[in-house]
């Protein structure tokens, strides 16, 4: 593998630079969900990681990225939103390894909270009713009338159902649906999956990085400037309050160009003076990428040569530039 990366990603002028997404490490398999990463499959994948590339922090990859320096098969690892496991799970492993890795945080959630997307989870996944019945909540009415939850698999799919009608609401609306949702289905407030401000400080302590990732995770290209330079800039001074230092580096919620973000709201973190801001388009980027607009990627399969064989793929798409908007 390490040839064929080579290859593809070279060193210096010619450079690319891959960067990973991951959200949760969890400590046991989810049978609800089968495919997210616990911590036995990210072992593996560090391991993978730390032989067939050079695995950087991310600012001083983005940092030689644009001046032409990056080595070969250079890469970083990033994770979003900010869950307390990313800290229990996720960096005793990555020091085992050996690896760096950058935790965008959504402020708002610190010490407590529980974004709407785990509230509506928590809800469907513990629910004793046999079905969900939407009619009533304001926002659900494009949904079936009823949705069966008799086993793992129907509850999985009125999940997905739930999130796709809410994603894209105004943070407001949203909660409320959240609400009417939990009093449906008669579940009581979830605990808190986010990490405290004494883990936040604990990942900083321990050499990884911390960014920027808003205040509350709305969908940015759903709000005014004037709203949306509020969500950077606040989310950043919290944790720059939390930390006592500057915090140089965003990642857009959800990132996909023009859907969750569009080129005002990139010109936004570059207003408020980050170094760089990250999407979730696919690609690796190369040293003439936007800085504010450097794409992530992260293979779903499960096996090692499928997954070495995924990120030489995304490479080789990104030999004739990445997807960002224009400035």
């Amino acid at each position: 593998m390490k040839p064929l990366l080579s290859l593809l990603s070279p060193g210096g002028r010619h450079g690319r630079l891959s960067i990973l997404i991951f959200h949760r490490v969890l400590a046991e398999p989810d049978p609800l969900f089968p495919g997210e990463i616990d911590r036995v499959r990210f072992d593996a994948i560090c391991g993978w990681l730390r032989r067939w590339f050079e695995v950087l922090p991310l600012d001083e990859a983005a940092r030689r990225l644009r001046e032409g320096r990056l080595p070969a098969r250079a890469a970083a690892i990033t994770f979003d939103d900010g869950y307390a496991d990313n800290h229990d799970e996720a960096l005793p492993i990555l020091q085992r390894h050996g690896l760096n890795a950058t935790f965008f945080i959504a402020s708002g959630y610190l010490d407590g909270g529980c974004m709407w997307n785990d509230a509506i989870i928590d809800a469907l996944r513990r629910t004793r009713h046999p079905q969900f019945v939407p009619a009533g909540i304001d926002g659900l009415q494009a949904l079936p009338a009823a949705m069966p939850l008799h086993d793992a698999t129907s509850r999985r799919q009125a999940i997905v159902a739930v999130i796709g009608q809410v994603k894209y609401l105004e943070v407001a609306r949203r909660d409320r649906i959240v609400q009417a949702l939990r009093e449906a289905l008669e579940v009581p407030a979830p605990a808190s999956p986010m990490m405290s401000s004494t883990q936040l400080r604990a990942l900083r302590r321990a050499g990884m990085l911390i960014g920027a990732h808003t205040v509350s995770h709305p969908i940015l290209a759903r709000l005014d400037d004037a709203a949306a330079r509020s969500e950077i800039g606040r989310g950043r001074d919290r944790l720059e309050q939390l930390l006592q230092e500057r915090v140089s580096l965003f990642a857009y919620p959800n990132g996909k160009p023009g859907e969750d973000y569009t080129a005002r709201t990139a010109n936004l973190a570059r207003e408020l003076g980050f170094d760089a801001a990250f999407t979730t388009a696919w690609g690796a980027a190369r040293p003439d990428t936007d800085p504010h607009q450097i794409p992530r990627f992260s293979p779903w399969d499960q096996g090692r040569l499928r997954y070495g064989l995924r990120l030489a793929g995304n490479l080789w798409q990104s030999r004739h530039g990445v997807p960002a908007l224009a400035a």
